[in-house]
């Protein structure tokens, strides 16, 4: 049965300005119900979006009582991974925090008190604050920022400015399919490159290796940018995958995502490299004996 970790995360009770010891622990519980969840067998796909909603929560209750930038004037978006509503606890949490124009200094004060205490909380952060202008400049010249809007995701804010910058960086205006197609696949060789020797293949990297999770998203981005899918299932629609070679793709994900939270929870950090050092403790987690 799976069970969600809103419960632990609800901060409605706690006020405009609760004690960041507070805010540390109940993202702390949150954690170990992750961690109990994920030894009792439940799906990664599931605790990576629960992991997701969490962050959501707490982002969302901070930034309502931190920030007082006029709705229509600011809009906080989630993207990359966070964008897809996907997180490992050691994940970085994506945020663009778009704007219609240049912030007065007191705005920038508070958006920088927001972004330094969700650093005191030790999550990672990475973070872009521009105006709509801005942005658009930033995804025409960097195929990378291009693709990380590709997956985001609406919080707060303005609707409107969000809609705004997913129509003007969308495949109409730059980079379209068969640009785009051409960039990724020429950094998907410059990353089999970097990873596909025999230190990789012994301790491989479940994200960036061959074979890795970056190439199932790879898959994604091109499929959407073409497609204009929005998700993988919508490449049967388009013929594209067959519903086995599906099912297999999403066995494939769900099995490399097991093991990257396996890694982090073991870890207690971002460590996507599948180290001699961790291999036994896994696998004995994952139930694999020696014959």
């Amino acid at each position: 049965m799976s069970h969600h970790l809103n419960s632990l995360i609800d901060l409605t009770e706690l006020g405009a300005a609760p004690p960041l010891p507070l805010l540390k622990q109940r993202l702390a519980a949150a954690t170990e119900q992750l961690k109990q969840r994920f030894t009792a067998g439940d799906h990664a796909s599931q605790l990576v979006h629960d992991r997701a909603q969490v962050i959501d929560q707490l982002l969302l209750y901070l930034w309502s009582s931190h920030v007082t930038i006029p709705n229509d004037a600011v809009a906080l978006i989630a993207v990359g991974g966070y964008g897809r509503g996907e997180l490992h606890p050691g994940s970085d949490v994506d945020l663009l925090i778009l704007l219609h124009q240049a912030l007065s200094e007191h705005h920038k004060e508070e958006i920088s008190r927001f972004l330094t205490l969700l650093w005191d909380l030790k999550i990672d952060v990475g973070h872009s604050v521009r105006t709509l202008a801005e942005c658009q400049d930033e995804a025409e010249r960097d195929i990378t920022v291009a693709t990380n809007l590709m997956e985001a995701r609406h919080l707060a804010g303005s609707l409107a400015l969000f809609n705004s910058i997913i129509a003007t960086t969308g495949p109409a205006a730059l980079w379209p399919s068969r640009q785009f197609f051409e960039a990724k696949w020429q950094e998907q060789i410059a990353r089999y490159r970097k990873f596909h020797d025999a230190v990789y293949n012994l301790e491989p990297h479940v994200k960036e290796g061959p074979g890795g999770l970056r190439d199932i998203q790879m898959i994604g981005w091109v499929a959407k940018r073409h497609f204009g899918a929005t998700t993988l299932h919508d490449l049967v629609y388009h013929r594209f995958l067959t519903e086995t070679e599906y099912c297999s793709l999403m066995e494939g994900q769900e099995f490399l995502w097991r093991v990257r939270l396996g890694l982090h929870l073991l870890t207690g950090r971002r460590e996507d490299r599948l180290l001699f050092d961790y291999q036994k403790t896994l696998a004995q987690q994952f139930g694999y004996h020696d014959t």
